[in-house]
């Protein structure tokens, strides 16, 4: 556009000349050869004009001339680079879709019309060819050889990082995406590799480092920038808890600024302060996170926040966090756990009753059945809240990818991810069906019967109970009374240590009977599933374990003896363990 403007400037230029030159009179003299030539002062103009565009006419033409073996080869020159990045381009498509014999064929076209040195892209193809080949030592090399060349120095570093995770070389992987992040901080696959490695180690301060060059280069968002930083802070405080309090202190109040709602940051921020005789900040901690997400751990460490107290001191303060956020579960499950230790059972059992008609779950039964021993002893009823303790919905505890943890952790132990767990009830174990007699927590009357129970589930129920050990006796073959089958007797030996200490057997026996000859009767599968074959020869390879259980009113022990399966040997003592090859040079 700016050069049709200036053409159109131009022109219009030389004819206001022309006009002008028109306008005007005059003639212009030339004397040639003694002779006066006169011309008029517009056609010596447009001579003048004439002349100079032949001159550069000529010029042009003859430019043109010499030059024109130049030209020809700059054309045959591109068209051979147009050609040799069409090699290269399909020859990546090709090495992305997996097909290496394409790859490998597009990289010798490509080799062949551009100049390695160069082209980098070259080595790249080079390189994934020889992956997708399965030659992952020369693999190596070559991405090694990129690390010469201060514009291929990245990619080789990927390449490496890669290769190393692949073959769970963990020093090579943090080593690799190290050096990309000082080389290219903004580099979000080598920041985040180095975090999670980081945070793998142990090294929180190094981890901490990270999070904030990720944070300055926009990798991450300010919010999740918080998080995890409360995440790695309540690491940090969590590993100096036991050695240096103030360090864990500062560390658990910072991550608590950042989080106030996360529960790990501020329990072990509370914790720090209790260490250092700062009950009243510590308190408020607690309180503050409480009010924005009541968590179980966070009201055990309130009601402990003084070690001396006694449990009626403990019960006021759990009845504290009921004030705090009331109708809620966790709030009344700790004022029942705290008035049963105190001995305050009515209200005890109201707090679990209120649980049981809103939320019911595991730990109200376990806490109804607790509570139940310690008042009356009755053990009827207790194994009655057990046995619906086993078909109850499960508490929630810290999960992250299928992984239960009794305690929270920075990230995961199987994915290595940071902030992973969270707080909600295992998806494998929702669903466990209710039994519709329920007790009633406030009632002292007597459990509804129940219906009969075969062996398998009688061990479900006794289960739940506080120690179970269950031991196989033995089995004998008798012949039937008129010699036309075999009946097969099966026993199996419960073992129960209760709550309050007192040792329990039982025995049950079922028998399964198989006639022969004429009077052949199918057999029930479930006495079936109870009828055992012969060991084989890989089953006979045990090894004896003794059982003893021992109990406060039993003055006696009992042992017997149950067969484990041998380990395999691995044939290959300590000492012969040859050291691992090295794949990677690290520098």
């Amino acid at each position: 556009m700016i050069r049709v403007l200036v053409f159109v400037l131009i022109v219009f230029a030389l004819g206001l000349g022309f006009a002008w030159l028109a306008d005007v009179p005059g003639e212009v003299v030339l004397t040639i050869d003694n002779r006066a030539v006169t011309v008029p002062l517009m056609v010596a103009g447009v001579a003048i004009v004439a002349a100079i565009v032949v001159t550069m006419l000529i010029w042009w033409i003859f430019k043109v001339v010499f030059t024109s073996p130049q030209r020809v080869q700059r054309f045959f020159r591109a068209r051979r680079r147009d050609r040799g990045y069409q090699s290269l381009s399909t020859g990546i498509i090709a090495a992305g879709a997996g097909d290496s014999a394409s790859a490998r064929k597009m990289l010798k076209q490509a080799g062949g019309l551009l100049d390695s040195t160069t082209e980098p892209l070259l080595h790249l193809l080079d390189a994934q060819a020889t992956m997708l080949e399965g030659d992952h030592a020369t693999a190596r090399k070559k991405f090694e050889n990129m690390l010469e060349d201060p514009e291929t120095r990245i990619l080789g570093l990927r390449g490496l990082y890669m290769e190393a995770q692949r073959l769970g070389e963990k020093d090579a992987q943090r080593h690799y995406a190290e050096k990309a992040v000082e080389l290219a901080p903004q580099l979000n696959w080598a920041s985040k590799a180095a975090l999670d490695l980081k945070t793998a180690d142990g090294d929180w301060d190094g981890a901490i480092r990270l999070l904030d060059k990720q944070k300055s280069t926009k990798q991450i968002t300010k919010e999740e920038a918080n998080r995890k930083r409360a995440v790695l802070l309540t690491a940090l405080a969590q590993a100096n808890a036991e050695t240096d309090p103030a360090k864990a202190k500062s560390a658990g109040l910072e991550a608590h600024k950042f989080a106030p709602d996360f529960a790990p940051a501020a329990v072990v921020a509370a914790e720090a302060a209790f260490r250092l005789n700062e009950t009243r900040r510590g308190v408020k901690v607690l309180e503050t996170t409480w009010r924005k997400q009541p968590h179980p751990e966070v009201a055990l460490a309130y009601v402990n926040a003084r070690p001396g107290d006694s449990a009626l001191d403990r019960l006021k303060r759990a009845q504290r966090l009921e004030e705090l956020k009331p109708n809620n579960t966790e709030s009344s499950l700790i004022v029942g756990q705290m008035a049963m230790e105190a001995t305050e059972f009515k209200s005890a059992r109201k707090a679990v009753a209120a649980v049981l008609r809103n939320d019911p779950r595991e730990s109200a039964y376990m806490l109804m059945a607790d509570i139940e021993d310690a008042e009356t002893g009755d053990q009827g009823k207790v194994r009655e809240w057990l046995s619906r303790a086993v078909r109850a919905q499960r508490d929630p505890a810290w999960t992250s990818d299928g992984y239960v943890s009794e305690k929270w952790a920075p990230f995961s132990p199987t994915t290595g991810k940071i902030d992973a767990f969270e707080w909600k009830v295992p998806v494998e174990r929702i669903g466990g069906a209710m039994i519709e007699n329920d007790l009633d927590p406030m009632e002292a009357g007597l459990a509804a019967p129940r219906a009969e129970q075969t062996i398998d589930e009688k061990v479900a129920d006794i289960a739940a109970d506080h120690e179970v050990i269950v031991v196989e006796v033995g089995k004998s073959d008798k012949a039937d009374e008129d010699g036309s089958g075999s009946i097969e007797t099966h026993e199996v030996k419960t073992i129960t240590v209760t709550a309050n200490g007192h040792l329990d057997e039982k025995s049950d026996q079922e028998s399964a009977v198989a006639k022969t000859g004429d009077d052949l009767q199918p057999v029930d599968e479930t006495k079936k599933a109870e009828t055992k074959e012969e060991p084989s020869s890989e089953e006979a390879q045990t090894e004896a374990a003794t059982v003893a259980v021992d109990g406060q009113n039993a003055g006696e022990q009992e042992e017997e003896e149950i067969k484990a399966p041998i380990p395999d040997d691995p044939g290959v003592e300590p000492a012969e363990e040859q050291p691992a090859e090295k794949r990677f040079r690290l520098f």
